[in-house]
Order: C-alpha cells, then sequence, then structure tokens
C-alpha cells in the first residue's frame, strides 16, 4: 500500500543523529572547522550540507580529494576525538525522541540502534541526554565501528539478525538520504524523518517508506504494521 509500512513489523532500529539526537548540525559544524584547518574553504553551514549522514572515513576521503593529498595518519582518530568532547559537552533529544522510545518500552516494542557515530559517540550522547536509562548498549550498533558505513546496509542488516527476525520485519527510523539508502538496499521499511519542505530522497517512492515531519507520528503509524504478537 502507499504511504503505509509493510504489514508484520517486529523491530524498531532507529538512527542516532538527527532522529534520537540533535547533533548532526553541531558535528557538521564541528567537522567543517576541522576542514578550515587543513586549508579547506568550508562554512558550517555548508558543512551541514557536505557532511551529514557520513561517516569519518567517507568524510575524510572526500577533504583528502579536494586537497590533493593525503592528511596525516592521525586524522581519524583527532577528529573521532573531538566528536566525542563535542557531544559531551551538551547535545540535546530530538523532539518527541524520548516519549517515543519510552512508549515502545511499554508497549514491549524491540528497539535497536544503528548509526554511522561510533559506539563511543553514541555513549556520550545517550550519557547526556538521560536515552542511556532506555537503550541498552547491547541494542547499541555502530556501522562505523564495523567498517562498514551507510549507504552500506550491513548495521542494520546486524541488528536486525541479532534481534533473529527478518529484513523485512525491520522498520528503519533515518533522516538522511545515507541512511534511507541503507535502508532500502537491507529490504526493510523506513520512516523518513523530514520537513515537508526539504525534498525526499532520489530513489522515493519505495514500498514501506513513509515520509513523517515529528517523531510523535511514528507509533500510530506503527500500530497497524505491526506483528499481531505485538499489537495491544
Amino acid at each position: 500500500m502507499k504511504d503505509a509500512l509493510r504489514a508484520g513489523i517486529k523491530l524498531v532500529i532507529f538512527d542516532c543523529d538527527g532522529v534520537l539526537i540533535d547533533s548532526e548540525a553541531p558535528a557538521c559544524r564541528g567537522t567543517a572547522r576541522f576542514a578550515r584547518s587543513v586549508g579547506l574553504d568550508i562554512s558550517d553551514e555548508e558543512g551541514i550540507a557536505r557532511f551529514a549522514g557520513k561517516a569519518l572515513p567517507q568524510v575524510i576521503a572526500e577533504m583528502e580529494a579536494e586537497l590533493g593529498h593525503s592528511l596525516p595518519p592521525d586524522t581519524h582518530a583527532t577528529m573521532h576525538a573531538n566528536l566525542v568532547a563535542l557531544m559531551k559537552q551538551g547535545v540535546e533529544p530530538i523532539a518527541g525522541a524520548i516519549t517515543l522510545l519510552e512508549a515502545l518500552k511499554k508497549r514491549h516494542i524491540p528497539v535497536r540502534v544503528g548509526s554511522n557515530s561510533s559506539v563511543m559517540e553514541m555513549e556520550a550522547k545517550f550519557g547526556h541526554t538521560g536515552m542511556d536509562r532506555l537503550l541498552a548498549p547491547e541494542r547499541i550498533h555502530s556501522a562505523a565501528d564495523m567498517g562498514a558505513p551507510k549507504p552500506d546496509p550491513a548495521v542494520y542488516l546486524h541488528g536486525a539478525a541479532e534481534e533473529g527476525v527478518r529484513p523485512e520485519q525491520t522498520v528503519v527510523i533515518e533522516d538522511s538520504d545515507t541512511g534511507a539508502e541503507a535502508a532500502r538496499r537491507a529490504g526493510m521499511s523506513c520512516i523518513l524523518l523530514r520537513p515537508a519542505s526539504h525534498p525526499l530522497p532520489s530513489f522515493w517512492p519505495v514500498e514501506g517508506f513513509v515520509r513523517v515531519e515529528h517523531l510523535d507520528e511514528v507509533l500510530p503509524l506503527l500500530e497497524p504494521a505491526l506483528a499481531p504478537e505485538l499489537k495491544q
């Protein structure tokens, strides 16, 4: 059905940045500052447009291509440490994120996280916002730590395998084109959190893909698509 999730959902996998944590813009601005420090003319706002949803290896490769030479071997470690420090300084939950996580937990609907951020970054973000009480460490998966950043679907397929459910029984909540493409490649449903004023990914529409503008819309959209054993 158009504009509906596939039926039989048994698992919800959240992206982190831009879906649970309002860290995408601060992280991209921090990356832009680093880019300027190595000689690239990238404004903070351009950094948001260029780096959102991308893992550090991809960002570094793009900077090296633009510079025409390799960056120092410790660049990844330096940028990662900068991002972890930035996340500890102060990030906020996306509006409605904690309420949604609490509602899913109350309903006993399985939840996991699959992000291009490292586990260390996510621990800093979830600890600062108090989400660590709702997200067990073993249910948090890092595409970066796996060496397979999105749009590679590996982190989502791994989360589903750990839960013991099939990809078609999984819905991913994403905000970036990169993450939505990973969900598409994984054969999963996807709820794309994006304002109506922003364009949809080039591959849209896809069966089981739906756009929402606020996380408050997720549970009413999810309920009719749940597997029978998860319905109240």
